[in-house]
């Protein structure tokens, strides 16, 4: 660890993590024509096919953390590049319904296969993706995630 990370916030660690995981990513799939943003749709769109879902552009943005407009912009975008179809749905026709065209498949078994071995770069020093340390890192940062964050709850008490 450097003198930097030594003295560092889980806060600015976390951040850190992420920004350098969003480069790497931005930079691996380039390639393929993808965002990392772009990544990150195909990925669950992926996943959720899989599952048998064909998610609306909403659940696809709760899924991915993503605001649903930018899941909106990012759906036409991909869309136009042919790597998605989007439908109307016919219970409720403001809801668009997502869904991978073939040539999406192909580009996204691609980038995750690119992606899979960034992380197995990343979690080597953990001992590798399915070492004790990368599974127990995993559960905490799920923790981490699950935990709600209300900015205004710490100013409200503060107040008080």
């Amino acid at each position: 660890m450097s003198s930097a990370t030594e003295s560092a916030t889980a806060g600015f660690l976390v951040w850190r993590l992420s920004m350098k995981w969003r480069v790497a990513v931005d930079r691996a799939v380039a390639p393929l024509g993808l965002t990392h943003a772009q990544y990150a749709l195909l990925g669950s769109l992926y996943g959720m096919a899989r599952s048998g879902r064909q998610p609306s552009q909403r659940q696809l943005a709760d899924h991915t953390g993503l605001e649903a407009l930018y899941v909106s912009k990012l759906a036409r975008a991909l869309e136009t590049a042919g790597l998605v179809d989007r439908t109307r749905d016919p219970d409720d026709p403001r809801a668009m319904r997502l869904s991978l065209t073939e040539r999406g498949h192909d580009v996204t078994r691609r980038a995750i296969k690119v992606v899979q071995g960034l992380l197995d770069q990343m979690l080597d020093p953990l001992g590798g993706r399915d070492s004790p340390r990368a599974r127990e890192f995993t559960r905490e940062l799920a923790t981490l995630l699950e935990a709600p964050l209300d900015p205004h709850t710490e100013n409200d008490e503060e107040q008080s």
